[in-house]
């Protein structure tokens, strides 16, 4: 490549603040047609459902994932900037073993709010955790950032947690543009004028009878990548608008990102398995699944972002699985859901106040 192949050291010095062989910024050669969508989603976990609840005045919603049986869980926070609710009790020395669902929203931290109605339902339905005279349900929560699309001032609310809880299902998952992942958006590291729109999206694996899952709503900073090919599907788009930059290599070349006010990204998700797992065996499942992120969207895990995943194990299929091999399907799954989720947004051409084209614009024949 025309490198030195004396160590990255040697390339950089205080006088010279790029790579003395930068990679070259060109815009990717986009095919006549999007790249196929992985198969799966989160509700092919025996025990697992999953509900939608969209706002229909803005491109805002949540999405629960709702384990009623109780589920073992466990958390990872990646991101600088995070919304969460309730993940301390994630820890694998805390009491509680067992939760019964987790919500994920827009709306920032207002969104965290919207909990209370998912678990106003799940008491409604006597599901949780016992405590004497009733039960407890114990709904961890995490957010993302979708206030610049639109009215801030309307966002997820505990009706709306409810919605999503009483029209849960087993069913398919819907993806793209509707839930927590409806005012999403991606690509943002140089402006909000030459990002894209993002979305929710799930894939699922089953490997010797046990079923890996993952749901993420992806409102990243950086770019989606497709782990097959290394090509970026959705990103900060060229200065003209009209095709993608590749972020990476921009920055790699000395593009100046713009100031970016923190916390206003974030990719949330859940992992599900049906395998037999411990908090600490859930714990490192969630840890594992940001490998997933970090290859499928690129730059991950900034300050500016509050990327959260949760991890869930019903053990619904009695059967325990090699914790290398789980982790691995884990991060393969976080990975597809997110490419599944560019794939499937739609973009927003001048509606509430921003223009968002979606990949399938971009790659439309």
């Amino acid at each position: 490549m025309g490198c030195s192949s004396a160590g990255m050291g040697t390339l950089l010095s205080p006088a010279t603040p790029h790579l003395a062989c930068p990679l070259p910024i060109q815009m990717p050669v986009l095919t006549q047609r999007l790249p196929r969508r992985f198969p799966g989603t989160l509700t092919d976990v025996l025990g697992i459902q999953v509900g939608h609840h969209t706002r229909s005045d803005r491109p805002t919603g949540c999405t629960l994932v709702l384990c009623t049986g109780g589920a073992v869980a466990g958390v990872d926070v990646r991101g600088a900037a995070p919304g969460t609710r309730e993940t301390a009790l994630l820890d694998p020395t805390h009491l509680v073993d067992r939760i019964h669902g987790v919500l994920l929203t827009g709306g920032s931290a207002w969104g965290l709010d919207a909990t209370a109605g998912a678990v106003r339902w799940l008491e409604e339905q006597a599901f949780g955790y016992p405590i004497g005279p009733g039960k407890l349900p114990l709904v961890p929560a995490a957010v993302l950032f979708d206030l610049h699309v639109g009215d801030y001032r309307i966002r997820p609310s505990p009706e709306d947690a409810y919605e999503a809880a009483r029209t849960a299902s087993a069913r398919p998952v819907s993806q793209g543009c509707v839930g927590a992942g409806a005012g999403a958006s991606l690509g943002k590291v140089f402006g909000m004028g030459r990002a894209m729109k993002g979305g929710i999206g799930s894939a699922s694996l089953r490997v010797e009878g046990v079923t890996v899952a993952a749901l993420v709503a992806v409102n990243a900073l950086g770019d989606v990548i497709d782990p097959r090919t290394a090509q970026v599907l959705a990103g900060a788009r060229r200065a003209n608008g009209r095709g993608l930059l590749d972020t990476r290599r921009a920055l790699i070349a000395g593009e100046l990102p713009q100031t970016i006010l923190a916390g206003t990204n974030t990719t949330i998700g859940v992992i599900a398995t049906d395998a037999l797992v411990n908090k600490a065996e859930a714990t490192r499942l969630a840890l594992m699944g940001h490998d997933g992120l970090a290859r499928s969207i690129n730059p991950v895990h900034t300050m500016q972002d509050g990327d959260t995943l949760f991890a869930l194990g019903t053990g619904a299929s009695g059967r325990r699985m090699n914790m290398m091999a789980l982790g691995t399907l884990a991060a393969e799954v976080t990975a597809r859901a997110v490419v599944n989720a560019a794939l499937a947004a739609k973009g927003l051409r001048g509606a509430f106040g921003v223009d968002l084209p979606a990949a399938r614009d971009l790659w439309a024949s």
